[in-house]
């Protein structure tokens, strides 16, 4: 079979993808993710590069126009420079630079670029980044929390692009003045109605959010609750005592510099009490673990000492008799927040009842990701304070309140009263009034992820932290309950602002579609067409599971607008493909079966659609965990069964792997993380496999590995990949030759594991690094294997004489060279920080490799940084790109044996090269300039 070779499947640009990916991650105005959660998102700029470059034909695919390497990489760089502005945020919207990729697409595409699906379209990053490129999109997933975000991104905006708002406000005041683009008309509807919602629902239930009288001393007056403060409690296991105690996990209110603030717990006729104070209690020594004691459920009784035992707490919840008790409040003064004792704002005791039909379904069993069923919180009912249920219940009712006002407000501005809705695909006034109502329940669903009593407190900012700050139902033991009017987080006003603006800052153009729709039945769509997507991971995160929370919300405020989708009173759990052993009755190996079975069969959908001119890719969460150690003279395998099911159920599907490419997307700020934290997640690139390939032996694959790989690898080093990413990205070119055979038979005649394919696919990428030193100079050779057996630190004279010995040089040479210090018996390798500070390549009349690459990376980290490491450089000649070969080999080192600073100083030798080369480049050009004038 032959295709033109894409850019994806050659090279990318994969530091500049990587590092606008992490830099995402900290953007929330305007963001896509803002619009509602959902768990392990794709970053957009890595889905939008992958796509792009799906597309776009490698240089080396068009020989006529580009017949030598040198032109193929100048158009490739030219390619580079166009994703490198393409992934940054600021470009989202910039219409010159998605103009110049998407020009490029239809370049490649012939004038008619393919459509793009997603079958697990989870928070809709993908089908999202497609639509923005001008491509049709395309999403599908089981979860209906999954596909109501994946409308809201892709499906709905179109519907409705460059149209004005048709709330009054708007129309009075800009409607013969503005014009409205794209969803921006939209946008400003969500904001004006959700604000709407909110003054609507504080009328009803502003007197349950009082006000509070200041003391003197913080300047009198009323002043805002932010927030009241509670703790659960429970009643002292000791017989003679009794008391209901607090389960306080820390005594810190306030952290901040200046503002620090703590709570002074203290028991009176057998009942607890808090002050504030701006010190901690003298009788607790560590106010970070409150009455904790242990795990999650033992706390120290705070009249009597007694500690109390996870499983007695586990029981005293699940038999309803855990208690809360509040404990301060936060309130906004002009001295900015402040904490107060509890008395300042008791709760309202006149609370009326909210309605929960609908809240009272129990989560699901599973033991790993909904940790509150461990202590009696089984329903959606059960995480809201009676004040926070009534508070959600209210705004989710307004939803259709609201509803009723856009229809109303639209049919007045002279839109087409149509009666068509919006779930059988209308355009005019009720589907129209259903899209509003649609981010507004989206809206109230967000919001109980901060109105909720498994929200934290963070004592360092002085505000709420959400439920999920990870990818589970938490317990927690002391909680703020926010208050919705008062401006911050949580206040239903600021958080369809917040909407709005991810909203305007859609593409909104172009066709699209989302459907509610198992991945394994057959497609529906477009046949052929192009494939991105990012599957679940084995047993990564239990998306149903967890989607319950925000389930029961969506479907109290939507059901009506989405009958089908939200239909059950749960998500659909059964088809959901993960490896969860609670489903099987904890049998794990059945869960791996239905994981394995399951995916199968959506992988051999997705080879009867998949459009033959373009690469699928396929997205894998990669953790760090999942690394085997092999012997100690082999790299550590990428090895798990999460990973090995991915790669064999692709295979098996009839596809052939044809590249990994690592996407970082973590912004490690510790030094062990740096070098710890593997790609946070790869990109599969495949193609179909002819149905006649055949099959191959052991043998011949071993000597095809051997054969090819080493070619593969060193464009890998070419392209400056990072030491990091070597291991990553070298199972692509190995995967490559494996998986371009049906099969690959051991000598018994069983077909050969992907396992043992991956651990011959690093043997042979650890013989390559090991062959690169026999290009090195003696002294450098000899370096690289002291540094193995002792860093820096000291060895036996002896030793290294018979080392130096065999690499044909000396240990006096070896002194004189610069390398290593003798004394006494004992050598040792000179650390960065002994290199002598004046060093001159061009004087050194022993020159090494291993010198220069210290001196640059002491420059790069001590001295002058990337113009520093710059210099020496330009004065290396050749020894400079051997330089970056030994950094390769001594991060490999470093990885295996766990240096993490050692490995975090090679790999930034590494990522800096470019940088390097061009500031080295500029030096050489001026020194010639600069002689002239002298």
């Amino acid at each position: 079979m032959t295709y033109r070779k894409k850019l994806i499947e050659v090279a990318l640009p994969l530091e500049a993808i990587n590092n606008e990916s992490a830099r995402e991650k900290s953007i929330r105005h305007g963001h896509p993710s803002t619009l509602h959660l959902w768990w392990a998102r794709r970053p957009l700029a890595t889905c939008r590069a992958v796509l792009f470059s799906s597309l776009v034909d490698d240089p080396s695919s068009h020989p006529d126009k580009f017949p030598t390497k040198e032109a193929q990489d100048t158009e490739r760089k030219r390619l580079f420079e166009i994703i490198e502005e393409l992934v940054k945020w600021e470009n989202i919207n910039n219409q010159e630079v998605l103009g110049a990729a998407k020009a490029e697409i239809l370049k490649s595409t012939n004038n008619n670029p393919p459509p793009v699906l997603d079958p697990f379209c989870g928070g809709g990053s993908i089908p999202l980044e497609a639509q923005r490129l001008g491509l049709e999109a395309h999403g599908s997933d089981i979860n209906p929390v999954a596909v109501l975000i994946t409308k809201a991104l892709i499906e709905i905006p179109p519907k409705f692009a460059n149209q004005p708002p048709v709330n009054p406000d708007s129309r009075k005041n800009s409607l013969t003045t503005k014009k409205w683009f794209g969803a921006q008309g939209l946008a400003e509807d969500v904001r004006y109605y959700g604000q709407w919602m909110r003054d609507e629902a504080f009328k009803r239930i502003g007197h349950l959010y009082p006000k509070v009288n200041l003391p003197q001393e913080y300047g009198g007056g009323k002043a805002t609750v932010i927030a009241w403060l509670w703790a659960r409690t429970v009643k002292c296991p000791n017989p003679s005592c009794g008391m209901h105690t607090p389960l306080l996990s820390s005594f810190i209110l306030g952290s901040k510099k200046g503002k620090e603030a703590y709570l002074i717990p203290h028991v009176l006729n057998g009942q607890v009490g808090f002050s504030v104070s701006n010190k901690p209690a003298k009788e607790y020594q560590d106010s970070k673990k409150g009455l904790k004691r242990g795990i999650s459920g033992v706390f120290e009784c705070v009249a009597c000492k007694t500690v109390t035992t996870r499983n007695y707490v586990s029981e005293e919840g699940k038999t309803k008799r855990l208690g809360v008790i509040q404990t301060a409040i936060v309130v906004q003064s002009q001295q900015g927040r402040l904490y107060l004792p509890a008395d300042f704002s008791p709760c309202p005791s006149n609370m009326p009842e909210a309605d929960i039909s609908g809240l009272n379904v129990e989560f699901s069993p599973n033991p790993r990701d909904v940790w509150c069923r461990n202590f009696g919180l089984d329903t959606p009912a059960d995480l809201f304070t009676p004040r926070q249920l009534i508070a959600l219940t209210t705004l989710s009712d307004l939803v259709s309140k609201a509803r009723e006002k856009v229809l109303a407000d639209a049919i007045n501005t002279g839109i087409p009263d149509k009666t068509l809705p919006l779930c059988e695909s209308g355009r005019d006034t009720k589907a129209y009034a259903d899209a509003v109502a649609t981010y507004l329940g989206l809206g109230v669903s967000r919001s109980a992820n901060t109105i909720c009593s498994l929200a934290i407190w963070s004592q360092s900012r002085d505000q709420s932290v959400n439920v999920f700050s990870r990818q589970t139902l938490p317990m927690t033991w002391d909680f703020p309950e926010v208050n919705p009017f008062a401006g911050a987080a949580g206040d239903f006003g600021e958080t369809t602002q917040s909407m709005s603006k991810s909203i305007a800052s859609l593409p909104a153009k172009g066709k699209s579609s989302v459907l509610q729709k198992d991945a394994c039945a057959e497609n529906t769509f477009i046949n052929p067409i192009v494939i991105s997507t990012d599957p679940p991971y084995f047993d990564n995160i239990g998306y149903a599971d967890l989607s319950d929370f925000f389930y029961v919300w969506l479907r109290s405020s939507l059901g009506k607008i989405y009958p089908e989708i939200l239909s059950t009173l749960q998500t659909p759990k059964a088809q959901e493909l993960v490896a969860t052993p609670y489903r099987f009755g904890g049998d794990k190996k059945k869960a791996q079966e239905f994981f394995e079975k399951g995916l199968g069969k959506a992988f051999a959908q997705m080879r009867k659609v998949a459009h033959s001119d373009y690469p699928l890719t396929i997205y894998y969460a990669f953790k760090q965990s999942e690394t085997d150690e092999q012997d100690g003279n082999c790299l550590t395998a990428i090895a798990s069964t999460g990973w090995e099911t991915m790669l064999e159920g692709l295979i098996q599907a009839g596809f052939t792997i044809t590249g990994t490419l690592p996407m970082r997307t973590e912004r490690p700020t510790g030094v062990k993380a740096k070098i710890n934290a593997l790609a946070s997640s790869i990109a599969l690139v495949c193609r179909p496999r002819p149905e006649t390939a055949p099959s191959t032996t052991r043998r011949q694959f071993v000597n095809i590995l051997k054969r090819e790989f080493p070619d593969a690898l060193q464009k890998l080093q070419q392209g400056n990949i990072a030491p990091v990413d070597l291991a990553q990205a070298s199972i692509g070119p190995g995967m490559a030759i494996y998986s371009r055979y049906s099969k690959v038979l051991e000598s018994d005649g069983t077909p050969m594991p992907v396992r043992t394919a991956l651990q011959l696919i690093n043997q042979t990428l650890d013989e390559f690094l090991a062959e690169q030193e026999g290009e090195f100079d003696a002294e450098t050779r000899f370096a690289l294997i002291w540094y193995e057996q002792h860093t820096f630190n000291e060895g036996l004279f002896g030793d290294a004489e018979t080392l130096s010995k065999a690499k044909n040089t000396a240990v006096n040479g070896l002194v004189d060279a610069g390398i290593l210090t003798a004394k006494v018996g004992k050598v040792r390798l000179l650390r960065r920080d002994e290199l002598a500070k004046n060093w001159n390549p061009q004087t050194d009349n022993r020159l090494t490799v291993w010198e220069a690459t210290q001196h640059m990376i002491r420059e790069l980290q001590d001295g002058a940084g990337n113009q520093g490491a710059a210099n020496l450089l330009s004065q290396l000649g050749t020894i400079g790109e051997a330089a970056r070969e030994l950094a390769y080999r001594l991060y490999n080192i470093c990885d295996r044996k766990g240096w993490t600073a050692e490995g975090v100083a090679y790999n930034s030798l590494v990522i800096s090269w470019p940088e390097i080369s061009r500031l080295a480049a500029e030096t050489e050009e001026s020194a010639p300039l600069q002689m002239a004038l002298l």
